[in-house]
């Protein structure tokens, strides 16, 4: 049974709220460190690393462990 948002306990809508916080906080860097790193700087193309960006917490935190020189 699937329970709506509204009926979600507090603790649990403070948890997703941050979570999800915390994943655009990830992307919105990541992104931003592409565009203003010079291509020479990251390992692979561009295009390839905003895309691996966009899985969830993995493709941000994977950038900047392994995309960047």
């Amino acid at each position: 049974m699937r329970r709506s948002w509204a009926d979600q306990p507090p603790r649990i809508k403070v948890l997703v709220c941050a979570l999800a916080g915390i994943q655009l906080g990830l992307l919105g860097a990541a992104h931003w460190d592409l565009s203003h790193r010079d291509a020479a700087q990251i390992r692979g193309s561009k295009g390839r690393w905003r895309a691996i960006t966009l899985i969830n917490f993995v493709g941000p935190i994977w950038y900047f462990a392994r995309g960047r020189r």
